[in-house]
């Protein structure tokens, strides 16, 4: 009795969908309760201080002094004028010297060692402050480097399904083209993607007016937090150098009044802190490259994380209050109207997310595509090896086997495998081999063809074979991805090193497959032109064809029977390609 045929369907189709590398990691793999339970043990650790950044009533008020000049006494301006004889100054420049003067002495009494009106210098009290702004932005710099920067689409989706959690399990259930379909099995393919766009344009216009506002506060703060990581701070800390008068390292103001100005533009822009949803999504982005794969202990590297930055925070904090940089910069730019000006950002993060939501239901609708020609093409299989097993790989990860190496294209090798041990050596090779010993044909080029082919299908069963054992825990290749996934090392060192191994096998089954396929094009096509060839014709007929027919009087239609095998054997191996995407 013929055993039953066996899919390693996991080998191509159980994977999740295509998504980005960083999403499809520990962010992917925490559900939608897993999340939330972490964000209620975040809100739980209460070690995060809820006081604002920067306070807005800190900004002095601005000073139009051109009109308090005019309001000002007449014996004062009498004062001035007189002074303004021996100067050479305008009486009202000689005012605005004054109440210039006048802020210095303010900042130097507020905040001493910080800046030297008179000299229009900054002192190293401003110089420690700033070294300390920036320690404390590094840290978010980093975890905006690992999720924000390299994937935007994928960081505002997990943050989105934190703060729009409804949401987020709407466009994820209903949505998907296999779920849509199984309650409307009469539609097309067609019909399911626009089912499946339509309602996704649907959700988006459910999103409520708090969630927006609560999803564009948290890219605002994203975008800032960006902003004061990136800023260049060595290019600012660089204009100190060592004075003598000062016995420590001082700063021209006016050469760094630009910097000044926007870094104030930014800090002034952060005014709230960073919200649990906003900062769990930077860590679980953040675990991705920098925790160990075997001890994923999200508690306490949350508590850890968490810590780091209130510590950051609280740096942004101090500089704020410590350094009255708007003060400052009204002082050297001699302009007592200055005010910092809000930075523009964060606005795009619906685009952002539409775009990344849109991208995913494309990727969803390819696979719903490849599964539904992947049924078509398992009938084709249960036909064509009449019910024989068609094996998984060895040490190929699977659902039976998901510690083994992760490969493309490792169903074509399994069919390869089947076709050889099947049909080619105990059917095709014995209708072949004649040919190969005794046939005349009318073209050396036909022959050198057929020989190459037969040879390369002649040895496709060992073929695989050895590069099984090549995966093994004893091959070459299966002791080097052991040895990659035990080494104690950074995580993205540990990822290069594996991508490495598995694209080098990759490699190796994308030969095995591609000159397996050209081998059987070149069986169809020599077959076909010893069946049908003409004379004139790039495949011609052999010379001896009838002698070999006599044979057997079964040997036509053997022939005849090993070309249309060869020929739907190509068609299901270019079907298989085209779904794993070569």
């Amino acid at each position: 009795m013929a055993s039953p045929l066996t899919v390693p369907c996991s080998s191509i189709y159980s994977r999740s969908m295509a998504e980005s590398e960083t999403f499809r990691r520990l962010a992917a793999e925490l559900s939608l309760e897993e999340r939330r339970e972490l964000l209620a043990r975040l809100n739980s650790y209460a070690v995060l201080s809820k006081e604002v950044l920067f306070h807005e009533e800190d900004v002095p008020p601005t000073v139009d002094s051109s009109q308090q000049y005019r309001q000002a006494p007449w014996y004062y301006k009498l004062f001035l004028f007189l002074l303004s004889l021996i100067s050479g100054k305008k009486p009202a420049e000689l005012f605005e010297d004054r109440l210039i003067a006048k802020l210095g002495a303010s900042i130097e009494t507020h905040a001493p060692g910080v800046f030297d009106c008179r000299q229009n210098l900054l002192l190293s009290g401003f110089r420690e402050e700033l070294e300390s702004l920036k320690e404390g932005a590094r840290f978010f710099y980093e975890a905006l480097d690992v999720g924000l920067n390299r994937d935007k689409g994928a960081f505002f989706a997990f943050l989105a399904s934190l703060e729009m959690d409804f949401v987020h399990r709407r466009l994820t259930v209903e949505t998907d083209p296999e779920t849509i379909f199984q309650a409307n099995s009469s539609y097309s393919a067609g019909d399911v993607r626009q089912f499946a766009q339509r309602t996704m344009e649907e959700i988006f216009q459910t999103i409520q007016e708090d969630e927006r506002r609560r999803m564009y506060r948290d890219a605002r703060s994203l975008h800032c937090l960006k902003e004061l990581s990136s800023f260049l701070y060595d290019r600012f800390l660089s204009a100190f150098t060592y004075d003598g008068a000062y016995k420590a390292p001082v700063a021209p103001a006016y050469v760094v009044l630009d910097q000044m100005k926007a870094l104030n533009d930014i800090l002034y822009s952060l005014q709230e802190p960073p919200t649990m949803p906003l900062l769990e999504t930077l860590f679980v982005f953040q675990f991705q490259e920098h925790s160990k794969e075997d001890s994923n202990d999200l508690s306490s590297e949350t508590r850890i994380l968490l810590n780091r930055a209130e510590e950051a925070l609280g740096r942004i904090r101090q500089f704020n209050k410590r350094i009255p940089l708007t003060a400052i910069i009204r002082c050297v730019s001699r302009d007592l109207g200055y005010l910092p000006r809000p930075i523009t950002g964060g606005e795009d993060w619906f685009v952002v997310y539409r775009d990344y939501w849109k991208h995913q239901l494309e990727e969803k609708f390819t696979l719903f595509v490849q599964n539904r020609r992947r049924a078509d093409l398992i009938e084709n299989f249960k036909e064509y090896f009449k019910g024989m097993i068609i094996k998984p790989l060895l040490y190929v990860s699977s659902e039976t086997n998901p510690e083994g190496i992760p490969l493309k294209n490792t169903f074509a090798l399994s069919f390869l495998q089947a076709f050889s041990q099947y049909i080619f050596l105990p059917t095709l090779n014995r209708v072949l081999k004649p040919i190969l010993i005794d046939g005349e044909f009318y073209k050396k080029e036909n022959r050198a063809e057929f020989t190459e082919a037969y040879n390369e299908l002649l040895k496709l069963g060992d073929t695989i074979t050895s590069f099984e054992q090549n995966l093994s825990p004893t091959g070459d290749l299966g002791k080097r991805y052991d040895m990659a996934k035990s080494e104690i090392t950074s995580l993205p060192l540990k990822r290069k090193k594996i991508q490495s191994i598995v694209q080098e096998a990759s490699d190796e089954v994308a030969s095995i497959v591609g000159r397996a396929s050209k081998a059987f094009r070149s069986m169809v096509a020599v077959l076909g032109g010893i069946l049908h060839g003409e004379a004139q014709g790039k495949y011609d007929s052999l010379a001896n064809l009838n002698a070999l027919s006599g044979r057997s009087g079964s040997y036509l239609n053997q022939l005849k029977d090993a070309y249309y095998r060869f020929e739907k054997a190509l068609q299901i191996l270019t079907e298989i390609q085209e779904i794993e995407g070569r």
